[in-house]
Formats: C-alpha cells, sequence, structure tokens
C-alpha cells in the first residue's frame, strides 16, 4: 500500500513556473514506477508524464514535453514535476500515482492539487 500526498499547487502567470512535489508512504516506493496526470474543468483527467522505479526512462504527454520535467528522489520517497513556460491551458488539478499501468491505470492516487495559470 503506497500514500501520496502532493503539495506546490497554486496560481502563477503564463510563462511562469511552480514545482509539485509528492511524497508517498511506505518501503516500496522506489519499486513503482509513477507520474503524475490532470484533469481541467469539463475534460476528462489526461496523462502528463511518468518515471520508472529508477528513474531511468520517462514518458511524457506531447502537450507538455520541453516544457515539464518529471523526477524522483528515492532516498526521500519523493516525486516532483517541474513546469516551466506555463500557459492558461496547463490549469487543472494535478494528481500524482504510483504503480499499476502508470500511463493509463495507476494503482495509487493522491487527492489532487489545483494549479491556475492566469494570462
Amino acid at each position: 500500500q503506497v500514500q501520496l500526498i502532493e503539495s506546490g499547487g497554486g496560481l502563477v502567470q503564463a510563462g511562469g513556473s511552480l514545482r509539485l512535489s509528492c511524497a508517498a508512504s511506505g518501503r516500496t516506493f522506489n519499486t513503482y514506477a509513477v507520474g503524475w496526470f490532470r484533469q481541467a474543468p469539463g475534460k476528462e483527467r489526461e496523462f502528463v508524464a511518468a518515471i520508472s522505479w529508477d528513474g531511468g526512462s520517462r514518458n511524457y504527454a506531447d502537450s507538455v514535453k520541453g516544457r515539464f520535467t518529471i523526477s524522483r528522489d528515492n532516498a526521500k520517497n519523493t516525486m516532483y514535476l517541474q513546469m516551466n513556460s506555463l500557459k492558461p491551458e496547463d490549469t487543472a488539478v494535478y494528481y500524482c500515482a504510483a504503480g499499476g499501468d502508470i500511463t493509463r491505470h495507476p494503482d495509487y492516487w493522491a487527492q489532487g492539487t489545483q494549479v491556475t495559470v492566469s494570462s
């Protein structure tokens, strides 16, 4: 069992940056692939980024490639999403997730954190 707690959301102007963090409980965090999803108002939840258990492989949605970076620190049981060059269309609730089919059906979810990008 893994519990995930996010932090770092907020309001930022277009072109700005934010870093989301996701702290995990449990001793098995470093055995899971982890990732981020987001859900904008009126839209379905969508995949944003994922990283393998050892950090050796990363995967991004086309809409965030070159602007977002996913990383993890297994010693701290924490993963991150660095978001640069933010756009108003990045406004959404962001969720970190772990395990399972990490790009489509993760096993574990955090509660979500709001990111709002103003134009």
